[in-house]
């Protein structure tokens, strides 16, 4: 294989032993490119061509911000990938992803896709019909994507039962989220790494960090641009 061959194959999978996160809207949004698999949820408001190829489109709940079924579609059929989405998500998806690369889940769900094994979790957003959460864990690397979750004491179960390396915590928009909410996601959670989002306001993501620096100094703090990459370890 040639040089350009291996780059574009890493750059697609993800490279051993490391995981590149990407938050790419005001929202939930994030593209991860992990060791064996590169996955994108709930995207919203971004240009298939931006995404690339996947091996699988994750939806973790109905609302707007969260689902654009004709977006889903386009990916989709661009990778040939398979859509994994909560029961009322995969509904409305029903008339636009073929029934066998569509895959309905709900909490308690366990399922691998490429190099990454994908737990799907309880999410605290009353609002949403049958919301969910996804933990995804690729080479001992675990990324949890608290979607719009409000915090609530399993989250403590799951910190201690799967020991998350980085989760992404909402601090607005979503119905009583803040930074103090999402600070207490990450408090309850313990990861190594809390990365603030879902939001406009670049004030939330500083006073989500300067809880945090107060009262869970153990826990990095990193705020995101959109379209930055971070990587992990």
């Amino acid at each position: 294989m040639s040089g350009a061959a291996v780059m574009a194959e890493e750059e697609a999978r993800g490279i051993e032993g490391r995981a590149e996160l990407v938050w790419l809207n005001d929202y939930a949004c994030v593209l991860m490119s992990l060791p064996g698999a590169k996955l994108i949820i709930d995207p919203v408001g971004i240009r298939p061509d931006v995404v690339g190829a996947v091996d699988a489109v994750l939806i973790t709940h109905e609302h707007y911000d969260h689902l654009d079924a004709d977006l889903v579609a386009s990916i989709q059929a661009r990778s040939n990938c398979l859509v994994v989405a909560d029961p009322t998500s995969s509904k409305l998806l029903s008339r636009y992803i073929p029934g066998d690369k569509l895959l309905t889940v709900t909490p308690g769900s366990q399922l691998t896709i490429g190099g990454a094994r994908i737990y799907v979790e309880d999410c605290n957003h009353p609002p949403a019909s049958t919301p969910v959460k996804f933990l995804v864990e690729a080479s001992g690397i675990k990324v949890y994507h608290t979607a719009d979750s409000l915090p609530f004491r399993d989250m403590a179960r799951i910190g201690s039962a799967y020991r998350p390396n980085v989760v992404f915590c909402t601090v607005g928009i979503a119905p009583r989220t803040s930074p103090s909410t999402g600070a207490e996601i990450a408090k309850l959670i313990k990861p190594d790494v809390a990365i603030p989002y879902h939001t406009m306001s670049r004030a939330d993501l500083e006073r989500f960090c300067a809880i945090l620096s107060k009262e869970a100094p153990d826990i990095r703090c990193v705020i995101l641009e959109k379209g930055e990459v971070f990587t992990f370890p």
